[in-house]
């Protein structure tokens, strides 16, 4: 769990927060105490725990050097009773917390194991003496003290320890619930027998099976609990430890992994593990790279590829150089990622942190409530003891605390395996009231892998057009554009160039030497029929003629280099700039982009292209894809005042974008989306990233991200209405607090079950394949 500190000065923006590994939490209630203490140091403006990633986050404000504050941190976290482990100082330190994470686990479990094992040997013919009165003798109470005792002062030493813990900081927790009910039990019967056996008390009954039926459900539910949550973080272990312990050099010497450096190449042999990032320099090899991107076709790699640390060579041999190594690795980023996201809050947590805060000391008062209550109206003692103690029990709020992180710490663990990323968990939030997504065209419905067609270049003579057309591929080979690129690299000739400038939305401008028709220098203009003032009639029928193909067509032209124009200059003081040649490049739409399309609507959202690319193109792709809605000829500046618009229109909008000019859309949709292959600016500025180029991956990311917060929130639905069903019930002496223990740890292992059921989503990528 992660409750909100309740006030909180103005945090230093530029303060890095501390996080720091935390063992030794049972409960959500731990992670509330560990919170408060946090919340209290000097120099924290906010503090956050959670229990089911077992972090502690403080953001500072400032005011104090972080390692002072960490060292703080450490020393409140042990005053409350839990651990900070160790970390390695390496860029493997995430990797090493889930090591020491599963190692935690592993203790946690044979220890409950244990304690429940005992508890259950020794509470059966507890029971038996106590429930069944044909094997009751003189003096069997004695006997059920003895046979209790160990039940509740060993086996539930956990929770004594952490009430003893917490109780120092004047704090209370679930534990403190087991501990008051079990020790109530156990000391009121031991003061009767104790009593009546010195005379001083008469005879009553006892409650030592009470106490130890107890003890000996909570042990089994929490071992049940602790096996099945720490199945949750499986997925993103797998995304720290999956990875080669070593490399093979290209000399055949082996190093470790850790001791690789860029530039360094070593070779993977087939079946292999990529030790790390990096560039393929010889060998062919299908790579499955599924770990990192979801999908589960191997990818045809060779010569001059990127491959990613982590992923296999399936059937060749690949000899690579090294261009990331540790914590920046693909691998190390992703996991970095989904593990903040897994530390955020979601905002319908708050009420359950408001509540769960507030639960443990309103459920004490309740039970003396419940203890009065019976008393004064004439009940006997036994009677409005068993209510009391059924108070107790039945209110743990372990199930409160559950429900939200391990919901989230399930969902975004299942999105890394499908190579969705998520920023946070407020994304998932926003998923829900998405009705609108906006798709960028080239690069997201289309590969983005432009390949020139055609050009043609007006002259009278051969040699003047190809010169034009060298000219204008030395201009482009500048530019990072797709389109830039296919151009320059259909002509390897290349000319000096000086003086390149982009103009956004329009194309490119560069002054080349001789690519005047008389040889002098001339300032070559690329771009859209925007940048031109005239273009000729046979140059417009061939643009057209491909734009009804779904082609672009890039129009170019010169001007005087002493012109000064550059495209920017007054109509009045240089010559009309005149389209002289068209070039046409083709993109090809993703095979799979219009079941994405589909998987879009099926999710219940309208879907619009948006595209700077003339109508006629974008209409041509739209209608492969089955896309109606079509918003072409925009300027890059303006996809933004796109989205902005549809909102304005009562849309709420997802935009899915690659590029550099795709972020200021992404950062105003109300969700944004990056293809993961596109640029870290998109990235950045998105909410949820696709790591394939699969489209559909971006449908997976919503449904999955829909499929969290429904979980999240019927977790949260059946913690509440357990709990407000539950203790009116015991209050009235309906529930027997033996019943209450099982239905408490019952109430735990529905919410674990229920977040797991998270990693069996598919997907429509899976369903696709089936």
């Amino acid at each position: 769990m992660s409750t909100p500190t309740d006030t909180a000065p103005a945090a230093d923006s530029n303060a890095a927060p501390v996080t720091l590994p935390v063992e030794g939490m049972t409960c959500s209630s731990c992670a509330a105490t560990i919170q408060g203490g946090l919340a209290r140091l000097d120099g924290v403006a906010d503090a956050n725990v959670n229990f089911a990633t077992r972090r502690a986050t403080v953001q500072a404000d400032g005011t104090i050097d972080p390692d002072v504050l960490a060292e703080m941190m450490r020393s409140t976290i042990a005053s409350l009773g839990y651990e900070v482990p160790a970390q390695e100082a390496d860029g493997d330190q995430l990797a090493h917390e889930h090591e020491q994470h599963a190692r935690s686990d592993a203790a946690r479990i044979a220890d409950y194991r244990r304690r429940f094992m005992v508890a259950a040997v020794l509470t059966v013919p507890l029971m038996a003496i106590s429930m069944i009165p044909a094997l009751q003798f003189g003096g069997w109470e004695w006997l059920a003290l003895a046979l209790a005792t160990p039940v509740v002062a060993w086996s539930a030493w956990p929770f004594h320890r952490a009430t003893i813990g917490a109780a120092r900081h004047l704090s209370t927790t679930m534990d403190t619930l087991v501990t008051i009910g079990t020790v109530a039990a156990w000391t009121w019967s031991t003061v009767v027998l104790v009593g009546h056996a010195t005379g001083a008390l008469a005879h009553t009954h006892v409650y030592f099976e009470t106490g130890a039926v107890i003890v000996t459900l909570i042990l089994l539910g929490k071992w049940m609990e602790v096996r099945s949550s720490a199945r949750a973080g499986d997925a993103i272990r797998a995304l720290s430890t999956h990875q080669a312990s070593t490399a093979t050099l290209e000399d055949g010497s082996i190093i470790d992994r850790a001791d690789l450096e860029i530039g360094m190449r070593f070779v993977t042999r087939p079946g292999e593990i990529v030790a790390t990032d990096g560039v393929v320099v010889d060998g062919e090899a299908a790579v499955d790279a599924s770990l990192v991107t979801g999908e589960s076709v191997p990818v045809r790699v060779e010569a001059g590829g990127d491959v990613v640390g982590g992923t296999v060579a399936t059937d060749g041999a690949l000899t690579i150089e090294a261009t990331r190594v540790g914590s920046q690795t693909m691998l190390a980023q992703i996991a970095r990622m989904v593990d903040e996201a897994q530390n955020g809050r979601a905002r319908v947590q708050r009420l359950a942190d408001r509540v769960a805060r507030i639960f443990v000391p309103a459920v004490i008062a309740l039970s003396v409530l419940t203890l009065a209550g019976w008393l004064v109206t004439g009940h006997g003692a036994a009677d409005a003891f068993t209510a009391a103690v059924a108070v107790l029990i039945i209110s743990c709020p372990c199930a409160l605390g559950l429900a939200t992180p391990l919901a989230i710490m399930v969902g975004t663990g299942r999105g890394a395996q499908l190579g969705v990323l998520v920023k946070g968990p407020e994304a998932l939030e926003d998923t829900r009231e998405v009705t609108t997504i906006v798709l960028d065209k080239t690069g997201t419905v289309t590969e983005g892998r432009m390949t020139l067609v055609s050009a043609v270049a007006a002259g009278d003579h051969k040699d003047e057009a190809e010169a034009l057309l060298d000219a204008v591929a030395s201009v482009e080979a500048r530019s990072e554009h797709p389109i830039a690129k296919a151009i320059a690299d259909s002509r390897p000739g290349r000319v000096p160039v000086k003086g390149f400038r982009a103009l956004a939305g329009s194309g490119v401008v560069a002054t080349v030497k001789g690519a005047a028709a008389d040889g002098s220098n001339a300032e070559v203009h690329v771009g859209s029929r925007r940048l031109f003032d005239e273009v000729p009639a046979e140059i417009e029928e061939l643009a057209q003629a491909s734009e009804r193909e779904g082609r672009t067509a890039v129009l170019a032209g010169r001007a005087p280099a002493s012109s000064g124009g550059l495209g920017t200059g007054a109509l009045a003081v240089r010559p009309p700039l005149v389209a002289e040649a068209i070039l046409v490049v083709s993109d090809v739409v993703k095979p799979t982009s219009h079941e994405a399309v589909e998987a879009f609507r099926d999710l219940g959202l309208d879907v619009v292209l948006l595209t700077g690319d003339n109508m006629r193109a974008a209409k041509v792709v739209a209608d492969e894809v089955g896309i109606e809605r079509v918003i072409a000829e925009v300027l890059p500046a303006d996809k933004a005042d796109v989205v902005a618009g549809l909102q304005a229109e009562g849309a709420r909008v997802a935009m899915v974008g690659d590029g550099i000019n795709d972020a200021p859309a992404l950062a105003q949709a109300d969700l944004g989306l990056a293809v993961g292959t596109g640029t870290d600016v998109a990235r950045e500025a998105s909410d949820l990233t696709i790591v394939s180029g699969d489209l559909r991956a971006a449908a997976d990311a919503i449904a999955l991200s829909r499929r969290t917060l429904s979980t999240i929130r019927g977790n949260l639905f059946w913690a509440f209405a357990y709990n407000t069903a539950a203790i009116p019930l015991a209050a009235l002496g309906i529930l027997n607090p033996m019943i209450a223990a099982a239905a408490m740890g019952g109430s735990s292992l529905f919410v674990v079950g229920n977040s797991l059921r998270l990693r069996g989503f598919a997907g429509y990528r899976s369903a696709s394949a089936d």
